[in-house]
């Protein structure tokens, strides 16, 4: 064996040795990057399903914003238009006839006096457009007295300061007194489903 034949067959065995140092490197950079693939597809996934999720979170949340700001304009409409209601029934009672007022405010009376001592000095105060009206059904009260303006819409409010009674039977009170208490039936009927 020649020099030149230890020298080319040491060559050989290198380039061998190289070739298959260059075949691991490339199958090892292969795994690698098979990994990395493999990993840049999981974190794809994970961004996907994150962002999946939060698009569907935030729709939720608009939809319940969405919902309950509908609620709330229906709450509204209702409240506006049980406003109206009430503006309109009380604008009825404000302009009754004559002799229906006359009644009403005669009743009304009735009870109050039924509240005070008999003989008691009594200050009678009503609504200003009825005070001659007042003055009239007074008449029939023994010590009543039409004391002075009261703002409502009608009847009295009877006032004895011997005995310390204070009657509020004005058409608001009632009116009010009878709204509180059919409050949902009135609703129910305007607002039937």
């Amino acid at each position: 064996m020649t020099l030149d034949t230890v020298v080319e067959d040491i060559r050989e065995q290198a380039r061998a040795r190289a070739e298959e140092i260059r075949e691991e490197a490339e199958a090892e950079a292969d795994e690698i990057i098979d990994k990395a693939e493999a990993d840049a597809d999981e974190i794809r996934a994970d961004i996907l399903a994150d962002a999946e999720s939060q698009i569907e979170q935030e729709r939720e949340q608009r939809m319940s914003s969405a919902k309950l700001e509908a609620k709330q304009s229906r709450l509204e409409a209702r409240r506006d238009v049980l406003q109206s209601v009430r503006a309109d029934v009380e604008e009825e009672i404000a302009t009754l006839e004559d002799d229906k007022r006359e009644e009403l405010t005669q009743a009304l009376l009735d009870a109050a006096a039924a509240e005070v001592d008999d003989g008691a000095a009594v200050d009678v105060y009503g609504t200003a457009d009825d005070q001659d009206l007042l003055e009239s059904l007074l008449e029939e009260y023994d010590g009543f007295e039409y004391a002075g303006e009261y703002d409502c819409l009608g009847g009295v409010v009877v006032e004895s300061n011997e005995s310390r009674v204070r009657v509020k039977n004005t058409f608001d009170s009632i009116l009010e007194e009878v709204w509180e208490n059919n409050l949902r039936e009135i609703s129910d009927t305007l607002f039937e489903q």
